[in-house]
């Protein structure tokens, strides 16, 4: 957690909201539901992240448009890094930064 966001992470406004998506969902993680997997979600993401500009912002931070609830696995992918890569003419995997 970023210390930017600390204390939005801590308020009760917050807390509140997440256990109502939670419940919404009715505790299942949405990713893996997509594909006929039942597992239960323990995460509350925000899909368009939070960053210092946008935790003011109810849009962002507090709306259900924005919100996934995903078990760790599927949180743990979403915050992968994307990697790009093309393969070469011999075939050779290149990355691209």
């Amino acid at each position: 957690m970023q210390d930017y966001a600390k204390a939005f992470y801590k308020s009760k406004t917050w807390q509140r909201c997440r256990d109502e998506y939670a419940k919404y969902r009715r505790g299942l993680c949405e990713r893996c539901l997509s594909k006929g997997i039942y597992k239960p979600g323990v995460i509350v993401h925000h899909k368009q992240h939070i960053t210092p500009e946008t935790i003011h912002d109810p849009s962002i931070t507090l709306s259900f448009d924005n919100l996934e609830l995903l078990c760790r696995d599927c949180h743990a992918l979403a915050h992968r890094p994307t990697r790009r890569f093309k393969v070469d003419e011999l075939g050779k995997i290149i990355f691209i930064d």
